[in-house]
C-alpha cells in the first residue's frame, strides 16, 4: 500500500495531461505503425485500409485506457469544442494540447526506432517528402498533388467538422445517447468512416495533434524544413 501511494500523482492537472499524452500515444502508435508495414512492404504486408483501421482501434484503445480520466480528448479540436461548450476549463486547454502533440511526437519516435531498419532499406537511405521511396507520410499527411491549398482547407475543415459533429451527440441526453461503455468503440467506427470517405485529398488526418507531433518528428529526426513546406498542389 506504501509503494502504491509513492507512485500515485496526487496532482489531478498532471494526471489529465499524463492520459491525454499516453491516449494519443496509443492512437498513433497503432496508426503510423501500420502505416509504415504497409508503406515499407510495398503494400505486401496490408493495405490502405490497414492504416484506416489500425487508426480506428487506437482511438478505442486509447479512448477505454483514459476516458474516466478526461474523456479521452486525443485532439485538440475535441479539447476546443469541448472548452467552447463550458465542458472543460479554458485553463485546461494549452496543456492538453501540449500533452497530445507530445504523446503524438514519442510514438512517432518509437514507431521509426521499431521500423528503422525497413525505412532505411525503403528509402534507401534518403530521408524525402517526395518521390517514389518518400517516407515521410508514414508519420504525417500530405495533399495529393491534383488539391489546391485552399481546398486542402476545406478538405480538413469538413473532416474534422464531421467528427465534432457525431461524437458531441452521442452523450447528448435530450436525444438518444449512446451506453457509456460502447462510446469508444462507436468512436472508432466514426473515425473509420471518415477514414475511408474522406481520406482521398490530404489523408484525413481530423486532428491537429495528429499531424503536428509526427510532423515536427520528421522535421528533428532527417527529413528537414520540406515537411513544412512542401506543397505539390497547382
Amino acid at each position: 500500500m506504501l509503494k502504491r501511494r509513492v507512485f500515485r500523482v496526487r496532482n489531478a492537472l498532471l494526471r489529465e495531461c499524463m492520459a491525454e499524452f499516453l491516449g494519443t500515444f496509443i492512437l498513433l502508435l497503432f496508426g503510423c505503425s501500420a502505416a509504415a508495414q504497409v508503406k515499407t512492404s510495398r503494400e505486401t504486408k496490408g493495405q490502405f485500409l490497414s492504416v484506416n483501421m489500425s487508426f480506428s482501434v487506437g482511438v478505442m484503445s486509447a479512448m477505454y485506457l483514459t476516458k474516466g480520466i478526461t474523456g479521452a480528448h486525443l485532439n485538440p479540436a475535441v479539447t476546443l469544442s469541448f472548452c467552447v461548450l463550458g465542458q472543460v476549463p479554458w485553463k485546461r486547454m494549452l496543456p492538453y494540447w501540449l500533452s497530445q502533440v507530445l504523446g503524438a511526437y514519442v510514438a512517432s519516435g518509437l514507431v521509426y526506432t521499431v521500423y528503422y531498419d525497413a525505412i532505411m532499406d525503403f528509402s534507401g537511405r534518403v530521408l524525402t517528402v517526395y518521390g517514389p521511396n518518400e517516407t515521410a507520410s508514414i508519420f504525417a499527411t500530405y495533399p495529393s498533388k491534383y488539391v489546391t491549398l485552399g481546398r486542402s482547407f476545406l478538405d480538413q475543415v469538413v473532416g474534422t467538422g464531421m467528427l465534432m459533429l457525431c461524437i458531441l451527440c452521442l452523450d447528448e441526453k435530450r436525444n438518444t445517447p449512446a451506453p457509456s461503455g460502447l462510446i469508444p468503440a462507436i468512436v472508432a467506427a466514426i473515425v473509420l468512416g471518415i477514414s475511408m470517405s474522406m481520406s482521398g485529398n490530404c489523408g484525413a488526418a481530423i486532428n491537429p495533434a495528429r499531424d503536428l507531433g509526427p510532423r515536427l518528428f520528421t522535421l528533428t529526426a532527417g527529413w528537414g524544413s520540406e515537411v513544412f513546406t512542401y506543397f505539390h498542389g497547382p
